[in-house]
């Protein structure tokens, strides 16, 4: 699954916390489709499940707060599909969050994926990809804050 981050409009806030599942589909698709801002918008590949773990405690499931906020920890809006909702000030908050975690903390915390989580490669050239998404997953952090916007994160 390939992960991208949105910051969105208001407009488009409400239509994803207001529609069903089918609407938030739906919107999904138009977003993919039609985002014009290249600022407002993170692809992380693949790197997304192992940025995820290398926030938390190495799983999935790791529910710290504001960390686990900048992929998986937010608001679930689908349950066939990642579409994870971060509020405005949620997203300060992980903004603030990530804003001091460098290149050093992230290879400590990929050196500390063990088993029986991340089964991606753990060699020079995973870090380089991992490390080079989390920047641009910080960097977008701290755009969106700026912004006033909304995040979310989807999985396809």
């Amino acid at each position: 699954m390939l992960g991208v981050h949105f910051a969105i409009t208001d407009e488009q806030e409400r239509a994803l916390l207001a529609g069903d599942e089918d609407a938030v589909a739906e919107l999904l698709e138009d977003l993919e489709e039609n985002w014009r801002d290249d600022d407002l918008k993170v692809d992380t590949d693949k790197a997304w499940e192992a940025i995820h773990r290398c926030l938390g405690d190495g799983t999935l499931d790791y529910e710290g707060y504001p960390l686990s906020h900048a992929v998986l920890g937010g608001r679930h809006l689908h349950t066939e599909i990642y579409v994870v909702y971060v509020s405005v000030a949620e997203v300060r908050d992980v903004a603030e969050a990530l804003r001091p975690l460098g290149r050093d903390w992230l290879r400590r915390q990929c050196d500390a994926l063990g088993p029986g989580g991340y089964d991606g490669p753990h060699d020079h050239t995973a870090f380089e990809y991992i490390w080079t998404n989390f920047a641009d997953v910080q960097n977008f952090y701290q755009r969106a804050a700026k912004a006033l916007r909304a995040v979310i994160f989807t999985a396809t």
